[in-house]
């Protein structure tokens, strides 16, 4: 460990394992999927943290490690934003500096069981406020929220129908710290394994409480995902096997086909010949058609992505268009000054124009849907709002084949799980290119997931389910709980500051011992 603790004394070496630390937990995501390694994948992130020799260094560590996680969990957008995803990173990974602070703040020197028990409280209250902040769209969204890497796990989406994903980031970091306190703290054995305890009570009871989503029926819904076509006429070229696909399940009973994002590169008031098309599938298949459509449109200025819903007698009027929009990749933040990452990257040469409300559509059958657009599957907010509208089933048109042959397919499916499992509500994940996927009211996956090597239309039977889970029912209310945390540690660290200091007051971190035995100062 002495050998260890010298090589860490270079801060550009200690920078760099600050940056490895935090790329750690990418490895609990899909693709790896290494769902179990998430319980301790921030300890070593932690102990170096925890050891940094002043508290500067330590809000140092929290940068570094922000650093590397965002470049880990979006390692993908590297040929999007080539030099972009470093700046991004290095600006976002700000956020996790304070949480380096309160680390070592909390943990570093010889802490008392009673800090310790206040470290498995405040430091995963500090990572959720951390992923809310980063989980403004104008910050590039939630994608990467550390709870979600434990989408295929039963015990994990029963806590999610509770509080959501935030509720499992909040254990799965209070779980790294407990693990932390018993491989480096003695004195932070006792709670530490108190902590772990009450995480796997708080299971069990939530197992065991939370009320189930009751099956009260059944839909049968077909996904198309025709694959890969590139070329300059493959906008028609796409129509084509689409609809072709489509075909195909003809006869199958099915209550609803739905394309995935950008399936349809046209105004169909522009191109009146596909929406006679679409209209044929729609009365040959018996049911409506969701599709997709990504292009300027008539009736207005600007470029839209917009779900629109065909049904036997053409367009039902039903339209949702996308309103959170991908920083760089369908937007460029501030134009005018960042403009030049056109240049640079496959950022969008025109900024795409934002709807301005969410909209449930009804689709016959008796069955109405909610539609996401792309990585709006990542806000658990605005699935929740679709369940509260009254929303049977939740539907993401996505499509990540810029990201082919990289983890992002994979990652944006599992997404899919914690919606579902939040709402009590099925959702359909369906892509151009893969992968595409569909999960019950309970999170857990139905049938195949279509790969990135698929061209295919497949039929899956959906339950369906109406209970109102605890999260649709009470919201966020993990995140404000850990708000509540901070601000309470806030007030009382600011009135100990403010009260008189006879001989100063008992700092949460007390002072290390030198070889000599004399009390060595800690930075703050």
């Amino acid at each position: 460990m002495r050998t260890i603790d010298r090589w860490l004394t270079s801060p550009w070496r200690r920078s760099g394992a600050a940056a490895l630390a935090g790329a750690l937990p990418v490895l609990a995501f899909p693709a790896p999927s290494l769902w179990w390694f998430a319980y301790a994948a921030l300890v070593p992130w932690i102990l170096l943290a925890r050891s940094a020799p002043t508290g500067r260094r330590a809000a140092y560590d929290g940068w570094c490690g922000g650093f590397g996680f965002l470049v880990a969990v979006h390692h993908w957008l590297l040929p999007s934003l080539h030099v972009f995803i470093f700046l991004i990173a290095a600006l976002l990974g700000l956020l996790w500096a304070p949480w380096g602070w309160l680390v070592r703040r909390l943990l570093g020197g010889v802490p008392s069981a009673g800090r310790g028990a206040l470290a498995l409280l405040v430091l995963p209250s500090a990572w959720l406020a951390v992923e809310l902040v980063r989980s403004w769209q104008g910050l590039g969204g939630p994608w990467g929220m550390l709870g979600a890497s434990q989408w295929q796990v039963d015990a994990a989406l029963r806590l999610a129908s509770v509080g959501g994903v935030w509720l499992l980031s909040f254990l799965v970091v209070a779980v790294n710290v407990a693990v932390a306190g018993l491989v480096r703290v003695r004195e932070l054995r006792l709670p530490a394994l108190a902590a772990l305890v009450a995480t796997a009570a708080a299971t069990s009871a939530a197992w065991v409480w939370a009320p189930r989503p009751d099956v009260d029926g059944r839909v049968r819904i077909a996904v198309v995902q025709p694959g890969v076509v590139a070329g300059e006429a493959s906008g028609d070229q796409r129509f084509d096997r689409e609809e072709r696909l489509t075909r195909q399940v003809a006869g199958q009973d099915v209550d609803l086909v739905v394309w995935g994002e950008s399936s349809v590169g046209f105004d169909l008031d522009d191109r009146p010949d596909l929406t006679r098309r679409l209209t044929a599938l729609s009365r040959a298949t018996g049911a409506d058609v969701l599709v997709n459509v990504d292009a300027r449109r008539s009736d207005r200025p600007g470029i839209y992505k917009s779900s629109v819903l065909v049904g036997p007698d053409g367009p039902t009027g039903d339209r949702y268009d996308k309103m959170r929009l991908v920083p760089f990749g369908e937007y460029i933040p501030a134009r005018s000054l960042l403009g030049w990452a056109t240049s640079v990257g496959r950022a969008a040469g025109e900024d795409r124009r934002r709807g301005t409300r969410q909209t449930v559509m009804d689709v016959g059958h008796g069955l109405r849907i909610g539609p996401l657009i792309c990585f709006e599957t990542a806000f658990p907010d605005m699935s929740r709002h679709l369940a509260e509208d009254g929303a049977d089933l939740l539907l993401g048109q996505s499509s990540t084949s810029s990201f082919q042959h990289s983890w992002a397919p994979a990652q944006h499916a599992s997404l899919a799980a914690l919606r579902a499992a939040e709402t009590g509500r099925p959702m359909v994940h369906a892509t151009l290119t893969g992968v595409s996927a569909v999960y019950g009211p309970d999170g857990r996956r139905l049938g195949p997931w279509l790969g990135t090597g698929a061209s295919t239309a497949h039929v899956y039977d959906v339950p369906l389910a109406h209970g109102i889970t605890p999260y649709v029912r009470y919201g966020d209310w993990t995140v404000y709980g850990a708000l509540l945390v901070l601000a309470a540690l806030g007030v009382t660290e600011g009135a100990r500051a403010l009260r008189p200091r006879r001989g100063g007051p008992e700092p949460l971190v007390p002072r290390a011992r030198t070889a000599h035995g004399s009390p060595a100062r800690h930075g703050h």
